[in-house]
């Protein structure tokens, strides 16, 4: 995913409201900036740190400034969660999953009942053979360890039960953990954080559910998926 214009460079404030942050420019100004991050950002919203920022062409946009990534150490890291079902999608359409080669269609925001709709249904196979995906995004790290949740998350554990009840009902599911950080070369849950979003993982994970992990190529003008990374789930 190709940014549709340069990043303006900045650095964190602070981050509040969830959704909002106030980000220093080069010259100095002092923006309000969205945050499309629901999470905690634990680890990637420290004040002071580099920042980058995407400038929104809609005039109509109260705040025409969305923070992107955040510089920690010498790596970026991707918070926009927005992005991160993109990046899936172009990952699909590149052809850039491997186990993903039977798949030839693509549907985002699939309804399974009526409280639920998940990332993606993938079918191929002349629309016989199917598979429900659910996707997270991963900004936390516990080098070499990427982990999630980075926040006790009641939302993951029902989407954890919702895919392990349709495999028990006849389809395939999976849950991709896309790491949009580069400081990491494998994953676990934080079970420090959320030590029943872990065990949940582990059940589902043994029951049929299959869980992968993605980590992006991040620099100051694209994301973009790059390589699958070994999971612990012991």
């Amino acid at each position: 995913m190709v940014f549709e214009s340069k990043l303006v460079t900045g650095k964190l404030i602070k981050r509040y409201k969830r959704f909002l942050a106030d980000v220093e420019l080069e010259d100095g100004r002092v923006l309000v900036v969205h945050v499309p991050n629901s999470g905690s950002m634990l680890g990637v919203s420290t004040p002071g740190s580099p920042c980058l920022l995407s400038v929104s062409k809609n005039p109509a946009r109260k705040l025409s400034h969305t923070l992107e990534m955040v510089k920690v150490g010498e790596f970026w890291v991707g918070v926009n969660t927005a992005n991160t079902n993109k990046l899936v999608h172009e990952a699909f359409r590149e052809k850039w999953i491997p186990h993903w080669a039977d798949f030839s269609e693509i549907k985002p925001e699939v309804k399974i009942n009526a409280a639920t709709r998940l990332d993606f249904l993938l079918s191929g196979a002349g629309g016989e053979r199917k598979r429900y995906v659910e996707v997270k995004n991963v900004s936390m790290s516990e080098p070499p360890w990427a982990v999630f949740p980075d926040a006790v998350t009641e939302r993951g554990q029902k989407h954890l039960r919702e895919l392990v009840q349709l495999v028990e009902e006849g389809h395939e599911a999976e849950l991709m953990f896309v790491v949009q950080r580069m400081d990491c070369d494998k994953f676990k849950p934080a079970d420090s954080i959320d030590p029943v979003y872990g065990k949940l993982l582990r059940d589902v994970s043994r029951r049929g559910v299959l869980i992968s992990c993605w980590q992006c190529l991040l620099s100051e003008n694209e994301i973009r998926v790059q390589k699958a990374l070994p999971l612990n789930l012991d």
